[in-house]
């Protein structure tokens, strides 16, 4: 008898496990708190001040990629971006498209005027 309660006990606990775990992934770790603080090395050369970027703007840049392992973390992601763009001159727009090519990232989404962030994956 001893054994039964055991082993129904173990499938509790490996079900809320399974539920925590799968609870987690789901959440969002992206803010846009985050995605500015992280961006925030990269500003003088998207605002043409500087002609070279900085290796901290790159290690933000990796440090977003790396944070965001979800389709909600990479949306938000985007979506953070976009509400920037509203106020981003093209040349703005296409020294920040340049980043992730020049530290070396894959992008999760292309940086342009009309990107949709309900299709990042």
């Amino acid at each position: 008898m001893p054994n039964k309660q055991l082993f129904s006990l173990l499938l509790i606990c490996i079900a809320v496990a399974t539920a925590a775990s799968i609870a987690a992934e789901d959440a969002t770790v992206v803010t846009c708190s985050t995605v500015y603080s992280s961006l925030e090395p990269c500003l003088g050369y998207v605002l043409g001040g500087g002609l070279s970027v900085p290796s901290e703007c790159c290690s933000g840049i990796k440090s977003l990629h790396r944070a965001a392992r979800t389709t909600a973390d990479r949306q938000c992601f985007c979506r953070c971006l976009k509400n920037v763009r509203s106020n981003a001159t093209e040349t703005r727009i296409s020294r920040a498209s340049k980043l992730t090519g020049i530290c070396k990232v894959n992008a999760f989404f292309k940086i342009r005027p009309d990107f949709d962030c309900s299709k990042v994956k």
